[in-house]
This record gives C-alpha cells, sequence and structure tokens, in this order.
C-alpha cells in the first residue's frame, strides 16, 4: 500500500500501531537537523518525512505482555522490550509500506563512530510529541555551573513513556501543510522545571520526576516491577510470571509481586 503524505504515512502506521500502545508523530528532518550540529544530523533533505515513534502505558500489557506468550523459548530473546518494539515496528512498515524505503532506527542503536542512531528526545521535541526540559530552559540556575540532563515530559503520561524509534520515509517529501507544531509546555514555571530536573538528575531511581505532570495513566504495577529490576535478573522474573520457559524446558510459576519502581524505561 503506498503513501505519499504526511497524513496518509502517519494514519496508517498508527492504525497498525496504536492498538499496541503506541503513538506516532511526523516531522520534517530540517526540523531535527537545525536544532543540532552538523555531525549529528540526519542524512536527508530537509523536508523528508520522519514519524518518531512513542510507547505508552499501555504497552506493556498490549503488546509486550503478548509478544512473550507466543515465545516457545528464550533462546532467540536478548533484550525482550527491544526485540518486541522492533517486531512489531518491523511489522507495521512492512504491511503499510511494503514498496517504499523506509530507514527505522531504534533508541537503543549506535553508529560506528559510538553516537547514537537518533537524538530520541530532541526528535520527541521537534515533532511536538513531548517537551525536552533542558538546564537551559531554567533561568537563574541554582545548581553553580552542575551539568544537569534533561528529560522529556508528555502531556498526557507526564514521565510515564519512552520513546522507541524514528522512522525516515526516504522517498516522501513533506509539503508544505505539514507544519511544525510547539510541543506542550506542561512544566510552565520555574521552580516545577527545577523541581523535575533535580528529581530527574538526582532521584530517578525513585521515579518521582515521572509525576511533576499529573499523569492520565501510569506503568502498572507489573510493569513497574520489571523495569525496577535489574536487566540481568529480569528472565528470571518473566519465568515467575510463567511467560518464560524455566531451565528444564518448563515454565516455572509463581505468584506475582509489587515493588516499588526505580528503574527507567
Amino acid at each position: 500500500m503506498a503513501a505519499s503524505s504526511a497524513e496518509s504515512v502517519t494514519g496508517l502506521l498508527g492504525s497498525c500501531l496504536s492498538k499496541l500502545g503506541f503513538e506516532v508523530y511526523p516531522l520534517k528532518v530540517g526540523w531535527y537537523n537545525c536544532v543540532l550540529p552538523p555531525s549529528l544530523h540526519l542524512s536527508y533533505p530537509d523536508d523528508t518525512l520522519a514519524v518518531v515513534v512513542l510507547s505508552t502505558p499501555a504497552m506493556f500489557e498490549q503488546a509486550f505482555l503478548p509478544f512473550l506468550e507466543q515465545q516457545k523459548s528464550c533462546e532467540k530473546l536478548s533484550d525482550p522490550i527491544d526485540q518486541c518494539v522492533r517486531l512489531h515496528i518491523t511489522s507495521a512498515v512492512s504491511q503499510c509500506f511494503p514498496e517504499q524505503k523506509v530507514d527505522v532506527r531504534y533508541d537503543y542503536e549506535l553508529l560506528p563512530s559510538r553516537k547514537p542512531k537518533f537524538l530520541a528526545q530532541t526528535a520527541a521535541h521537534v515533532a511536538g510529541a513531548a517537551f525536552y526540559y533542558q538546564q537551559s530552559d531554567v533561568t537563574e540556575q541554582p545548581w553553580a555551573g552542575k551539568k544537569m540532563f534533561g528529560v522529556c515530559m508528555h502531556p498526557k503520561f507526564g514521565g510515564w513513556f519512552a520513546i522507541r524509534a524514528l522512522l525516515v520515509f526516504v522517498d516522501v517529501a513533506a509539503g508544505s501543510e505539514l507544519l511544525q507544531p510547539a510541543p506542550p509546555d506542561c512544566v510552565p514555571s520555574r521552580e516545577d522545571r527545577i523541581q523535575l530536573l533535580e528529581a530527574f538528575n538526582f532521584r530517578w531511581q525513585d521515579w518521582s520526576f515521572r509525576d511533576i505532570v499529573p499523569p492520565l495513566q501510569t506503568y502498572s504495577e507489573k510493569q513497574k516491577e520489571y523495569f525496577s529490576t535489574r536487566p540481568a535478573q529480569r528472565f528470571a522474573l518473566l519465568r515467575t510470571w510463567g511467560l518464560l520457559p524455566g531451565e528444564d524446558g518448563l515454565p516455572e510459576l509463581g505468584s506475582d509481586t509489587q515493588s516499588q519502581a526505580n528503574g527507567l524505561s
């Protein structure tokens, strides 16, 4: 199925991914490139269409858990979340755009130079999906020159979301009808921005930064438990949930527990 405009591309992609707990936002490559140094530019014309893909809190139950239930063994799993996202995005691209060239870049991928294939928070900001709050967004900074890392906040989900991928539609030019939206400034006050950046930089383990913007939905307790578990221990956790075979090839059953989430995703 061919798509030749931003509206048709995002419509087709959204029809495949929204029911799985993803959101899609279009942007022009030029919007992204103009806020970054040349060394980080995407090597496409400014009017090339791209789409940033976010996962919402619903993705865990609507996409990830069903993905695990379909696995007959864990031999081919390395990072289940990343593999789940890749599977669904690859499937959506092949189903909706079989005749188009799409450069798909995931948030965890690096170039040979060790630079990320794209800056996820910048892409989300210029697409109007989430506001990227940085140190420069705070006047009269209280940190005495200390480096503070920035963080994106979603207008509906606060910090309870993740930026997963950037899809560049190599042969699709976004026309003048695609206007750049301003990202929703959901943390407008200086005091709240200070609170956000300090919570993210100094206390990210307690996840409190995610609630600076009151969310309409947060991660479920099961999802919090998964992301608060160290990556090396997540396979064992999935086995206790009965979602992966045990070491003897049979599912290991155990009771779910609720834990205080203190990780990032």
